[in-house]
């Protein structure tokens, strides 16, 4: 249920600057630190070009001028200077006009030139990890591997600086190790502002095992200066179905964010399951909440494989004042027989109800439907209608395309199985079903 209010809306926009086994870690802002030319050929630029009195990498995180000379000849008519905003979007340049000064273009590019030859790339050296310094957006479900670009580091890091604003930084890497081959790689960074008032954290994993099972994984966390506040979590993992010996991948993601200024919040949990004969599961509770007013959503798919299908979806919202309402359906098919049925309700403060309720009746011949509901306002029908029957058979993502969007969680390599060691394949019962109760 959409709800819009200063500095909460669909996306929950709060304004806000920077959100298994999980491997306990931290994140760090990432800005990259300035790279500024040595005293020395600084002081020789200055002999060459007497107007310049300083020459920055453009690849500074603050305002690194890039002077460009207007005119002809040895006189200059205006110099324009090309300063980057680290509070605009990055594809955004400010411009602004600089007094004219002494010295002719063919001496600027001179000065361009000697920069190229001391520093052919220009890149920041000694830089903070990136920052994914932003909160989760509602309603995005789960993402796909390669929009997290985790890349795990291979050498030992344990490293910590502070930039050139004052924020704080830190990454580290590790590894643990456990029976039956057990591994889990991770990688962790953090950062802070200056002042403490806001902070970040990211950590990456990968998991693996003898059995092969495998697992990749990110939590990110975050606050600001306001108050605002904002946690995540993916992962996507491979393992052998205990029961049925097929591979199996799934997915998974939490999301939720507060307000640090209102009583403003939202939850998020999705979950999606595949195997490879077409088996699938998919579903997703949310919650939210904006001032007096509170809402809930829950939705599930299941796919079976051989043609059976169960969807249904149930929404809900009330306010403080007691005013509730929702929507619910259902439908269940296989091989063209099937059956849709909902309600739609409303419950008034003093405790009035109304609602509506609906069906149909699909009877496989895809040319005739029986519907039927009725209403507490005395509505009511019972017809069939010429109508065809129409429902998806099969999910429109299924297990060759996750297998496809999966290729650095199948890439894990476990550890090497020693001679003569088997691996302990556990074939417990399964785990438990997502809880249904909104947080």
């Amino acid at each position: 249920m959409a709800a819009t209010s200063g500095g909460f809306s669909a996306q929950f926009d709060f304004k806000l600057k920077r959100g298994g086994r999980l491997v306990g870690g931290i994140c760090p802002p990432s800005r990259s630190l300035g790279l500024e030319l040595r005293k020395r050929w600084k002081r020789r630029a200055r002999e060459r070009v007497g107007g310049v009195s300083r020459i920055s990498c453009c690849c500074s995180s603050h305002g690194a001028p890039i002077r460009r000379a207007t005119g002809s000849g040895k006189s200059v008519e205006k110099i324009e200077e090309w300063r980057f905003d680290p509070k605009k979007s990055p594809q955004r340049v400010r411009i602004q006009a600089s007094p004219a000064m002494p010295f002719a273009s063919s001496q600027l590019r001179f000065v361009s030139e000697q920069a190229k030859k001391f520093y052919p790339r220009c890149t920041p050296r000694n830089s903070g990890p990136q920052s994914r310094d932003t909160p989760p957006k509602r309603d995005t479900g789960i993402a796909n591997e390669k929009d997290w670009g985790i890349s795990l580091l291979n050498e030992n890091v344990n490293e910590s600086g502070t930039n050139e604003d004052g924020s704080t930084w830190y990454r580290e890497n590790g590894q643990d190790l456990g029976e039956n081959g057990y591994r889990c790689r991770w990688t962790r960074m953090g950062g802070q502002s200056p002042d403490g008032s806001s902070e970040w954290k990211e950590t990456w994993w990968e998991k693996s095992d003898w059995s092969g099972y495998k697992e990749l994984g990110v939590e990110k966390s975050g606050r600001n200066a306001e108050g605002d506040s904002w946690w995540e979590t993916w992962q996507e993992n491979l393992h052998q179905d205990e029961w049925s010996n097929l591979a199996r991948i799934e997915r998974s993601a939490q999301k939720q964010a507060k307000s640090g200024t209102e009583n403003a919040g939202w939850f998020e949990k999705w979950w999606e399951k595949y195997d490879a004969k077409g088996w699938t599961e998919k579903g997703a509770h949310k919650y939210g909440r904006l001032n007096e007013q509170s809402w809930w959503e829950k939705w599930g798919e299941h796919y079976d494989g051989r043609g059976s299908v169960l969807k249904w979806t149930d929404k809900w919202a009330e306010t403080e004042l007691g005013t509730k309402w929702g929507d619910k359906w259902e439908e269940k098919f296989f091989t063209g027989i099937g059956s849709r049925q909902g309600e739609t309700w409303h419950v008034s403060p003093s405790g009035e109800r109304w609602s509506r309720t609906w069906g149909e009746e699909h009877f496989g011949n895809g040319s005739k439907v029986h519907k039927y509901g009725k209403s507490t306002t005395g509505e009511s029908w019972d017809i069939v209608v010429d109508e065809e029957t129409y429902y998806e058979a099969e999910p429109h993502y299924g297990w060759a395309d996750v297998v496809g969007d999966s290729s650095q969680l199948l890439s894990i390599k476990p550890l090497e199985l020693p001679p003569g060691v088997f691996p302990n394949l556990d074939f417990g019962s399964s785990p438990p079903p997502p809880p249904v109760d909104s947080p």
